[in-house]
């Protein structure tokens, strides 16, 4: 069954649009600074979705954008400035980074009071991509057990075989992190794995998060699982396509999530969510 990212991502939105009006009725409006740097063309179309949805929802969205060539020092001094705006609650430094900018400094220069990605050790946030992922494996848990208690989920997730392909900054490592918070332990696949076809066959629930085409075979996946896609490339007829044919796996698992309407939207979604739990820690 397709998971449609799109319909849990608007329940949630509605009711952040809900808690934007009455932060208004305070005088006050969630603004998210968004810092855009070069043309990577998946940036752009979160970058756009992250706009349109947070002005959906009543919030201000400012988008700086920049070429490829633009400095540390640059970037530093945008954002020191951003952080001192009382008037602006979140920062987001889109990723990927061009090569000049080194990604380790550059998640250092935010707040972590306006940290919405919750990349900061201290911050008090998780990454938005990881509470996606476990924001749609509770509508799976949902939907495949009627009637079963939400006190239950961990349980059910615990009998479940996590499986999460790549260990990026931007996607497998948010994942494996959260995982780790609530006690599951995901079994990891990256290039240094034996026989990582026998360990992607045996999983129950598979997060792939490359971006690559054909990391995910057809007949590589177990009847049944349970497949989320991160990772994303750019197919030759232009468009975004996740790691596995998603046509052909259809038949194969008993929920997938689709590009684009997958994971990417309830991403958004809960990226605005950390904007707005930010200013409910103010008030």
């Amino acid at each position: 069954m397709k998971i449609d990212g799109n319909l849990i991502a608007d329940k949630i939105l509605k009711e952040l649009e809900e808690k934007v009006r009455k932060l208004k009725k305070k005088n006050i409006i969630p603004h998210l600074a968004i810092i855009l740097i070069g043309k990577d063309h998946p940036s752009k179309t979160y970058v756009n979705q992250k706009k349109i949805k947070g002005e959906e929802i009543g919030a201000k969205i400012s988008v700086f954008n920049f070429e490829e060539n633009l400095s540390f020092v640059e970037l530093k001094k945008l954002v020191d400035k951003l952080n001192n705006d009382p008037k602006v609650h979140g920062i987001i430094i889109q990723r990927p980074l061009p090569n000049q900018i080194d990604e380790i400094l550059a998640r250092q220069i935010v707040i972590s009071e306006k940290d919405v990605d919750g990349f900061l050790s201290n911050s008090k946030f998780n990454e938005p991509i990881a509470e996606a992922v476990l924001e749609i494996l509770k509508t799976i848990f949902r939907a495949s057990t009627p009637g079963v208690e939400r006190k239950d989920f961990n349980r059910w997730l615990n009998q479940k075989k996590v499986v999460v392909v790549g260990k990026g900054r931007t996607g497998g490592r948010p994942v494996i992190n959260l995982f780790r918070n609530i006690k599951i332990e995901p079994i990891i696949v990256d290039s240094k794995t034996p026989n990582p076809a026998a360990v992607i066959k045996s999983a129950d629930i598979l997060i792939s998060t490359v971006g690559r085409h054909g990391i995910i075979k057809t007949n590589g996946i177990k009847n049944g699982a349970i497949l989320i896609g991160i990772g994303m490339h750019k197919g030759k007829d232009g468009r975004l396509h996740p790691d596995y044919n998603q046509e052909e796996i259809a038949s194969i698992t008993s929920y997938y999530t689709p590009v684009p309407g997958g994971v990417g939207p309830v991403n958004v979604a809960m990226l605005l969510k950390n904007l707005i739990n930010i200013l409910a820690l103010k008030i």
